[in-house]
């Protein structure tokens, strides 16, 4: 829940949307009202600030920092640290997503994935992934608001489809491969492309899904976007190892997950991968269809329970 107007509790919300959701999550899972304060990065921002400051911000998004000042500062990303260090100045406790890149002890508590292997310390609680805002409530709420898809044939997979990291879209003969075994052993196919995908390589998977039941949208389909309720009828789920973002969302279902390589990816995202498969919560794609048993796994409600028991709030 959002209101301005309540000082307890602010978010700083990355322009970036996975890096916002971090931060988003948690505080959605705290239950308690909050105020969402949009950063927009000026050009001091690309420097490596080591001291607490509000200078990588424009001013439009400077403007926005006035008291009354709040009690908890819930952020992610490492441009937004020099930020959230100055509203420590203002006696705001803190909890930060993702290295912050300096000043690690000054925080009051630091979520960071296991597959980043922190180094052990009182005030750092790593998880599998990355925090969230896909919750157990969302995905009975999607379930319901999306319940036409109730009429596509069992077992559903959604195919979360990324692509490569640093590259202008997937290889589409990579991607009509994956939606081809994905196809391949499901009764309808749920799938979904991001920014990453391209449209080549969309239209790969829209020919490799011809003839077979299934909903394909589009990176910048009209709305609304269907993502939490694939995630809700999905019995299944096959997701590109390029998406921190995406393979933590799909493991808040209870069906099992495979991982897919879109090519490309660098040593952080395959050790993200096998820190997964390695914690019994995820497959590579090769080992599909085969079940697997799994609990939904759910590090954001965890890390606001950790807030709570550390007495963060106050």
């Amino acid at each position: 829940m959002t209101l301005p107007e309540s000082p307890r509790i602010w978010v700083l919300a990355d322009p970036r949307a996975g890096t916002a959701a971090q931060a988003l999550g948690i505080a959605e899972r705290l239950g308690e009202p909050f105020r969402r304060v949009d950063l927009a990065w000026g050009a001091l921002a690309r420097l490596p600030l080591p001291f607490p400051s509000l200078a990588g911000l424009t001013p439009e998004a400077r403007a926005a920092f006035t008291p009354p000042w709040p009690d908890l500062v819930i952020s992610a990303g490492r441009r937004s640290a020099p930020v959230t260090l100055w509203l420590k100045q203002k006696s705001a406790r803190l909890v930060h997503s993702m290295r912050p890149g300096f000043g690690a002890a000054r925080f009051d508590l630091l979520v960071i994935g296991q597959h980043d292997a922190p180094k052990p310390a009182p005030n750092i609680l790593p998880i599998l992934g990355a925090a969230h805002r896909i919750s157990p409530e969302k995905l009975v709420a999607a379930r319901l608001e999306f319940a036409a898809l109730a009429a596509l044939p069992s077992p559903r997979v959604a195919l979360l489809m990324g692509g490569p990291p640093r590259a202008e879209g997937m290889d589409p003969s990579l991607a009509a491969a994956i939606t081809a075994k994905v196809g391949g052993f499901t009764g309808s196919v749920l799938a979904t492309a991001s920014r990453r995908t391209g449209s080549a390589a969309e239209d790969a998977m829209a020919a490799a899904l011809a003839g077979r039941p299934h909903k394909l949208f589009r990176w910048g389909d009209a709305p609304p976007n269907p993502y939490a309720g694939f995630l809700a009828w999905a019995d299944q789920v096959v997701v590109t190892g390029d998406s921190v973002s995406m393979l933590s969302e799909a493991l808040a279902t209870a069906g099992p997950v495979f991982i897919a390589d879109p090519g490309g990816l660098g040593q952080r995202h395959q050790r993200l991968a096998q820190s997964l498969i390695e914690a019994g919560q995820a497959r590579d794609l090769a080992a599909a269809p085969a079940p697997f048993q799994r609990a939904a796994l759910d590090e954001s409600g965890r890390v606001a329970a950790e807030i709570r028991r550390r007495g963060l709030l106050g």
